[in-house]
């Protein structure tokens, strides 16, 4: 089924996301707006902890989303709560973990699990995402390095905000985050060579809000994101498109 292009709505459409996608949508929302003549309201949040703005706090004050892009798992556990209707979930890129330090800090060898962990325990203050990325460091890489404890005590969770904002304000030394949600920060130096086995593939996928009153045009809005004509832009922003089919399209 072809994207439709008459698409209207008297309110704007009302889409969250966090982490990883936010950059690429920032840049294919206004693309989306001008060429199909309708809004759309993008909302920013974590999708796990109570900061003020994570998506858990959003939801619990009664906020309402049309469209959700989440990393696949986060997604997948909206839609167990009953967040997001079934069967709507779209794969559309994948990502990959990233280090960085503040610009003109010397980079440490992580080129092997072995220099990585030396790095850990040796660089001063260590900062993750409150993410699927963050919780994959926290529960398995530090576990399987050996140095769970020694992070529970040096390595610090970031809510609200990149962890590149904090390196870039010298409140930690060596920071981990998706490389998609590091790559708009200035005055970081992305280490992007992570030892094969820490590159593990994040998928970030959109859903139907289970509430909304919109669904054609959540629709139509996935449909876009999932496309060619999206791909370009979301591989500037060091995402790898999917290019996945939706499922309503799949038994259309």
């Amino acid at each position: 089924m072809p994207i439709d292009t008459s698409i209207s709505s008297p309110t704007p459409l009302e889409v969250i996301t966090s982490g990883a996608f936010a950059a690429a949508l920032k840049d294919l929302v206004p693309l989306y707006e001008e060429q199909y003549q309708t809004k759309v309201n993008l909302s920013f949040g974590s999708s796990i902890g109570a900061a003020h703005d994570s998506i858990p706090t959003r939801l619990s004050q009664g906020q309402q989303f049309d469209v959700f892009v989440l990393a696949e798992s986060a997604l997948e556990n909206f839609s167990k709560e009953g967040q997001i209707k079934n069967n709507t979930k779209v794969n559309l890129v994948s990502s990959h973990i990233a280090a960085a330090v503040r610009q003109g800090d010397a980079i440490p060898d992580v080129s092997t699990l072995t220099a990585l962990k030396k790095a850990l325990l040796t660089i001063g203050r260590v900062a993750y995402s409150a993410s699927a990325s963050g919780t994959y460091l926290s529960t398995e890489l530090f576990p399987q390095l050996g140095i769970a404890d020694e992070m529970a005590i040096k390595a610090k969770k970031i809510f609200s905000e990149r962890v590149g904002t904090i390196l870039v304000r010298h409140e930690a030394d060596f920071g981990f985050q998706q490389y998609s949600e590091l790559l708009p920060i200035a005055g970081i130096s992305i280490i992007n060579d992570l030892p094969a086995e820490v590159k593990k593939p994040f998928f970030f996928s959109a859903g139907i809000g289970s509430n909304t009153k919109k669904e054609h045009q959540a629709r139509h809005l996935i449909e876009f994101l999932a496309s060619p004509e999206a791909a370009q832009h979301i591989e500037k922003a060091g995402l790898q498109p999917v290019l996945a089919l939706a499922p309503w399209l799949v038994s259309a």
